[in-house]
């Protein structure tokens, strides 16, 4: 008797399913990032001194040397009176000196090829300038905090309620991002770090001046009122002011919002337009 076997059909292996690869994470890039910028920072720490230095050594000189002379101008009895009025506007030109390291870093990270490295590696492309303006924010975010430490250190006395201090700090931050975005796109037009310090000269230096920040605009001749009267800088330094001080804040409130939102959009457009552009060269 033979036994009968049933056939035996064999069974194509199965398909083995291989994960695709995420997508880069935009967030955890930028955090990458961050850290680098930070650990440069901490390296090489002559551009955040300077960035410090610049303003509280404007507040000082100001104050003791010409804070008598310009109090009495302003009706005022001492250089006590003319602190209050400065200090919104040194505590602007601490938001302005950090156009220039971030400026530089920029156009020293274009030039150097360690931008070019990246691209050729797995990371979100806009990750590369949000961690540097994140980073930029930071630092001179920690700057301020040392100059009104220095203001009430010299002088200076708020009449400012938690709610005006909040509005003031809402402020500083939004200006720090505008102009951040605004120094990260003019570090990607220069190609080398020496012409990267003069550009951002009229933003950290020039512009700081030709405002209300160390006079009161009525003492400016009738073509410099004007110019100083729009500008940015005089937008958020009197609604800056109206908010350490306690005064009245008028039309420079809005003004300086939309001046800080259109300039944090535009240098982010921008930023990243002439980032994309450099990489399909």
């Amino acid at each position: 008797m033979s036994a009968s076997t049933a056939p035996t059909s064999t069974a194509a292996p199965a398909a083995v399913v291989r994960p695709r690869p995420a997508a880069p994470s935009a967030l955890r890039n930028s955090l990458t990032m961050l850290r680098r910028n930070l650990k440069h920072a901490r390296r090489y720490p002559a551009m955040t001194i300077s960035l410090v230095s610049m303003p509280i050594a404007m507040l000082l000189l100001f104050n003791y040397v010409f804070g008598g002379t310009m109090s009495a101008g302003m009706g005022g009895q001492g250089s006590g009176d003319y602190i209050e009025y400065l200090v919104p506007g040194i505590l602007l030109m601490a938001v302005g000196s950090g156009v220039l390291p971030t400026t530089v870093g920029v156009c020293t990270d274009m030039t150097e090829g360690i931008v070019t490295r990246f691209r050729t590696m797995p990371v979100n492309g806009s990750s590369i300038l949000t961690g540097r303006a994140v980073g930029a924010v930071i630092q001179t975010l920690l700057s301020i905090v040392l100059v009104i430490g220095v203001a009430f250190l010299a002088g200076f006395r708020s009449g400012a309620e938690p709610v005006e201090w909040i509005a003031a700090a809402g402020l500083l931050t939004l200006m720090c991002c505008a102009l951040t975005w605004l120094a990260v796109a003019l570090g990607q037009l220069v190609k080398a770090p020496e012409a990267a310090s003069s550009v951002a000269l009229p933003f950290s230096f020039l512009l700081p001046f030709l405002s209300s920040a160390f006079v009161p605009l009525g003492s400016m001749p009738d073509w410099l009122r004007h110019f100083a009267e729009w500008q940015p800088y005089t937008a958020f330094i009197e609604t800056l002011r109206g908010l350490l001080l306690g005064d009245e804040i008028g039309r420079y409130g809005p003004l300086a919002v939309g001046w800080g939102v259109l300039i944090t959009v535009g240098g982010f457009l921008w930023a990243r337009s002439l980032f994309n552009r450099d990489a399909t060269r």
